[in-house]
């Protein structure tokens, strides 16, 4: 199983029980780090059909952590991470602010 390329979910729900540790939290992140942005003609209408809305705050405190490391690190910088993870340029300099260990 460890080897194979692809894992039943339900097989992968007993493994994370099994192992106390949420196996999914990996794919959901990745899922919402490289999403495409939402488009333009979006038609907000959910409240009408009564579908579910998402919260606005959509990024985890991992998320947020790996972002500053790699600003830390120099791995990448402010604007390259602003680019190839479509996060708003003044979300990343309030996470800076917020999360600064000084």
């Amino acid at each position: 199983m460890f080897q194979s390329k692809n894992i039943d979910s339900e097989l992968l729900l007993k493994w994370s029980k099994l192992l106390k540790y949420d196996f999914f939290r990996i794919y959901s992140q990745h899922l919402i780090l490289y999403s495409p942005p939402y488009s333009v003609d979006f038609n907000f209408s959910s409240r009408e059909t009564g579908l579910p809305t998402f919260r606005k705050n959509i990024y985890t405190k991992e998320i947020i952590e790996f972002m500053l490391e790699l600003i830390k690190n120099g791995s990448k910088t402010r604007q390259q991470i602003i680019k190839e993870y479509n996060i708003p340029r003044t979300t990343l300099y309030i996470w800076i602010k917020k999360y600064e260990t000084s």
